[in-house]
């Protein structure tokens, strides 16, 4: 990293010139040097005792700035690899979520549901009461909480305590946040959606990989977790992001008693594709959990589940509910309180509008079975040229591959955008996803043809027939 030219000997104005002689001052460089994408993404920083040496500064010093980095989820310790800069440092960077995809190129890397198959937003607009919202007015309007909790009744998620928040990540940080501190670890999915992985970066938390398979995580794995210590698990129970996978009856029935023989973890669903998953949910909490039932010590054991409409309603109408046990959703509503106040209620009373519309769940059920097919159209033509694929829920597939720099970029020279799967990783093996809501069946048809010529050439002395 080289600091001592940029870190000694100059006026105290700004991270760059000021003389490093606190922790504090070297985290702000540092934070400085990543921002500017001096230190990009994946960055090895020096060894504590090197740039300590480098700029005379006692080894617990650099020790402690790099410890406030990791809290705040800019750096990555590796143990005896070093330090990191992390994938997605949180600092409004552009990620490789954002990067747009070129003219001419097919979409199948941004995850976006299909706009044609979205209620109608109009009429919704169109049926709100607009009356003015004051101060001291309940944070949660009355009609959409009845409609959330009729919703998560069917599923058999009680849902007593509720709280309504900005989106299914914003739920997670709100749930995390009331019971956890930096330096906890949590169990997360791997392969796993990976804004949740940065967020355990970015809220200072330790993600602990659990494999998953396309029925949901491995128990064997989550017992694992749990034996290390973990202070939470985080669940997708269907339209896992990136691989499709969904709970089954079964693989949930294996999952509970595990989860239940450690009452002090936090247990979190993150449903964010909701009813048109194409899976039913199946709830992790047993009955123990589920009615604020106290252990023998006399503490209640965590749970939450968080519904988001991004998907269902569309990505712009930033809303998901938490449902959870009493303490839990009290701490997530008593902090949102004091900082937000509250979800907007124009927004609330637009979600509860389309979600009341009559025809809003046969549109939702034709999403879904659209969804199904344009899954089915990829993953039907790939295992039959005998690939290994997943998707059985959700938006996207994922397919296992040895490379997966050499697989986008032979599918980007045939015009199709895919997502490398380095992002979704923590310790699983390579892979890429497609993401095929959006996109009609005939398109879709072409790309895995196009992916099973890409996978038979990237294979060691494999076919180099062209499309």
């Amino acid at each position: 990293m080289h600091c001592a030219a940029h870190c000694r000997g100059r006026p105290r104005r700004s991270p760059v010139t000021s003389p490093v002689r606190t922790a504090a001052d070297l985290v702000a460089l540092l934070e400085h040097r990543i921002g500017a994408g001096i230190l990009a993404p994946g960055a090895r920083l020096e060894p504590v005792r090197a740039l300590a040496a480098e700029l005379q500064l006692a080894p617990n010093t650099v020790a402690a700035a790099y410890r406030v980095l990791g809290e705040r989820g800019l750096v990555v310790g590796e143990g005896r690899r070093g330090t990191f800069v992390a994938a997605r440092p949180p600092l409004g960077l552009p990620g490789p979520a954002e990067e747009p995809v070129a003219d001419g190129v097919v979409d199948l890397a941004s995850g976006n549901p299909d706009p044609a198959l979205l209620p109608s937003l109009a009429e919704a607009l169109a049926a709100i009461d607009t009356s003015p919202v004051l101060y001291g007015h309940p944070p949660v309007d009355p009609q959409l909480a009845a409609l959330f909790r009729g919703g998560f009744a069917v599923d058999g998620v009680p849902a007593d305590h509720l709280a309504v928040v900005g989106g299914a990540l914003d739920g997670l940080e709100r749930v995390l946040a009331a019971h956890l501190r930096p330096g906890d670890r949590v169990a997360v999915e791997d392969p796993g959606y990976a804004s949740v992985i940065e967020l355990l970066h970015a809220l200072g938390l330790r993600p602990v990989p659990v494999a998953v398979d396309r029925f949901g995580p491995d128990p064997t794995a989550v017992g694992a977790a749990l034996g290390v210590g973990v202070a939470a698990v985080v669940i997708t129970p269907r339209a896992h992001n990136p691989t499709g996978a969904a709970l089954s009856a079964d693989r949930a029935a294996e999952l509970r008693p595990i989860l239940a023989a450690a009452p002090d973890v936090l247990v979190v669903a993150d449903d964010h594709a909701g009813p048109i998953a194409g899976q039913p949910y199946h709830h992790l909490i047993g009955d123990d959990r589920t009615h604020d039932r106290a252990d023998a010590d006399g503490e209640t054991r965590r749970w939450a589940t968080v519904r988001s409409m991004a998907k269902s309603l569309g990505p712009d109408l930033r809303l998901a509910a938490v449902a959870g046990d009493e303490l839990t959703v009290r701490r997530v509503a008593g902090r949102q309180l004091v900082g937000q106040g509250w979800v907007s209620h124009l927004l609330q009373r637009v979600v509860a509008a389309m979600l009341s519309n009559p025809a809003t769940p046969g549109r939702l059920a034709a999403a879904s079975a659209a969804y199904a097919g344009r899954r089915a159209m990829v993953v039907d033509t790939l295992a039959a040229a005998g690939i290994e694929v997943h998707g059985r829920s959700g938006m996207n597939i994922w397919v296992p591959v040895d490379d997966e720099a050499r697989v986008v970029a032979g599918m980007l020279r045939r015009g199709y955008a895919i997502r490398s799967g380095a992002r979704f990783r923590l310790a699983s093996a390579p892979g890429v996803r497609i993401s095929v809501a959006a996109t009609p069946e005939p398109i879709l048809a072409d790309a895995a043809a196009a992916l099973v010529v890409v996978l038979d050439r990237s294979r060691p002395g494999g076919s180099t027939r062209s499309v």
